[in-house]
């Protein structure tokens, strides 16, 4: 429906649907997150240092093509409209390129199977931008008020967090099951390859988009993007929110690791993770709810000392803990990353809509395009000096015991090196001025300015 005050909503089922969106997306970059690595040299037979290669290449293509892809989202004119489209165009490639990620490459050398996944890599994730940067852009547009986009974010992050429950359930039990070792992989691939291919012509059904103006004569990129970076709320957001990243880049890049070599309870590493993503997931209705009472980076604030506390458990967790006792650190940490992670993305919208105020243009592609381009730049290059350290630290491939030196720095990255990432970040939060007052402030002038277009969306 639509409220009197600017305000379009999606009813519950339209956000049910909407949420698949992220579900696909988390569960294809958190399988590579989670799993990939482990793979690439425990399956694949890749070193260390080398499979830290595959995902930095692949990344930083998909850091440069998002802001490329929010430009042109911002720019263009179709019929159709500026964002939908590409949720038709791009689900074909991203779901069979994630396919071809698990290719059994048996018979390579070293060298070309590193650069065969590497060229894999690159090609999922244009294709995952291509999808990903529209569908997160169309979010304030469906959306305008404070309370709302936080809603809808929660739906978005649920289907986010039910995403990577999947990917560390689900895919290495069902490669085992389907062969095991290389050839299992390759199937398992293909068959959450079709997964991540069958909702979006759903979601593009239900999302809606402002009616199109004319295209206001927009600066050039490099221009564009080096006006973003002087926007002050948005330079504060995007600090805290991508050490915050690094931070559950690294922790998931070496969890399994943690789960084998440290604990020495391989088979426990998808239960914990499993408890770990549902706290989160039944977490967030209630930050949801916290969230009409409070200013949002509170909540980043009250997220992080939570998450800050089940890393230090996860540091002092030794092989001979119950396994009651792990549970019970991750269950913490799922309250805490709920917030953390969930509430930046809701802020972004805040961001978006003082931009407009300041220049009269909507800049949402490109806004979210870089937000994700730096996010993944400094999660690509945090997880390849990760695997780098671990290779420096003598790890052994293709599951040969490791020295205790090996041992410990596996322990330090999963849980030490993660929390100074969310300490920074929570210092930079407390700093972050655009509040629900200032927010109701910037609605209030833009709705002087342009007509109730919520009247006509479709819902």
């Amino acid at each position: 429906m639509s409220t009197g005050n600017g305000n379009a909503r999606l009813a519950t089922s339209g956000k049910a649907i909407y949420a698949l969106g992220d579900h696909t997306v988390n569960f294809s970059l958190m399988s590579l997150l989670l799993v990939y690595p482990f793979f690439l040299t425990d399956v694949a037979g890749i070193p260390a240092a080398l499979a830290g290669l595959v995902p930095l290449i692949g990344r930083v293509a998909d850091a440069i093509s998002d802001p490329l892809m929010g430009r042109l989202s911002d720019r263009i004119r179709w019929r159709a409209g500026r964002r939908r489209p590409f949720f038709l165009i791009g689900m074909a490639p991203f779901g069979l390129s994630f396919a071809a990620l698990w290719w059994n490459t048996e018979g390579m050398g070293t060298a070309q199977a590193t650069a065969f996944y590497a060229a894999l890599y690159v090609l999922f994730s244009v294709s995952v931008t291509v999808v990903s940067v529209p569908y997160l852009a169309i979010i304030p547009e469906m959306m305008t008020g404070y309370d709302e986009r936080t809603s809808l974010n929660t739906w978005r992050a649920v289907g986010a967090i039910l995403g990577a429950l999947l990917a560390a359930t689900a895919l290495q039990p069902l490669a085992h099951a389907l062969g095991d070792g290389a050839p299992g992989y390759q199937r398992a691939g293909l068959v959450f390859g079709v997964w991540l291919m069958v909702f979006w012509p759903l979601i593009h059904k239900v999302t809606f988009e402002r009616p199109q103006q004319d295209a206001p004569r927009q600066q050039p990129l490099w221009s564009s993007i080096r006006a973003l970076t002087r926007h002050a709320a948005f330079r504060r957001l995007t600090g805290f929110y991508l050490l915050g990243r690094i931070a559950i880049d690294l922790a998931s890049t070496m969890f399994l690791y943690y789960f084998t070599w440290w604990l020495g309870r391989p088979d426990d590493f998808r239960w914990t993770l499993g408890l770990f993503l549902v706290v989160v997931a039944l977490s967030m209705p209630l930050w949801n709810l916290v969230a009409r009472r409070f200013d949002k980076h509170t909540l980043f604030l009250l997220g992080a000392a939570s998450w800050i506390g089940s890393q230090l458990w996860l540091f002092l967790a030794s092989p001979d803990w119950p396994r009651g006792w792990i549970f019970l650190g991750a269950a913490i940490g799922g309250i805490g990353y709920a917030a953390a992670d969930m509430i930046p993305w809701s802020m972004l919208g805040e961001v978006v809509d003082e931009d407009e105020l300041k220049t009269g243009q909507r800049r949402e592609g490109i806004y979210f395009g870089l937000f994700m381009f730096l996010r993944k730049l400094g999660g690509a290059i945090a997880v390849a000096v990760a695997l780098f350290v671990l290779d420096l630290s003598g790890y052994r491939e293709l599951g040969e015991q490791q020295s205790e030196l090996t041992r410990q720095t596996i322990r330090v990255l999963t849980a030490i090196a993660p929390a100074v990432f969310v300490a920074l970040a929570a210092l930079l939060a407390r700093g972050y001025t655009l509040t629900r007052a200032r927010h109701g402030e910037i609605q209030r002038a833009l709705q002087e300015r342009t007509p109730d277009w919520t009247a006509d969306a479709k819902l």
